[in-house]
């Protein structure tokens, strides 16, 4: 949490108790949990700063953020598709040894060693 404060990315000063804690609305934590998944899905910190910025900054800029999110969505989309190839590399490299081990043709299949 300090470090989301440190980074900016809070949309208002969090109050204290009297004690000192910080006292955190629902509003928070639900954007927190946005933060989260925008930092786990690969967004850099410095866009997550620029769209709390926006955010913070109220109406307005609605077309921006909208801009930025569909920017970051598209980066996933494109990080899925990679990884959906690299998926399908594997899977097609473990139907063979699947293959070739229940075949008993395993042994020396992609061996250092040349044939």
């Amino acid at each position: 949490m300090r470090y989301f404060e440190r980074e900016e990315l809070l949309l208002r000063p969090i109050p204290r108790s009297p004690g000192g804690q910080r006292v955190y609305a629902q509003a928070d934590v639900e954007w927190l949990l946005l933060c989260n998944r925008l930092r786990e899905s690969g967004m850099p910190i410095a866009t997550l700063r620029t769209f709390a910025g926006l955010v913070r900054s109220g109406p307005g800029n609605e077309r921006e953020r909208l801009a930025l999110l569909e920017a970051h969505e598209q980066s996933v989309r494109d990080r899925l598709a990679e990884l959906t190839a690299d998926l399908d590399v594997i899977h097609n490299k473990v139907v063979t040894y699947r293959t070739h081990v229940d075949e008993g043709t395993a042994v020396g299949v992609w061996s250092p060693e040349p044939t």
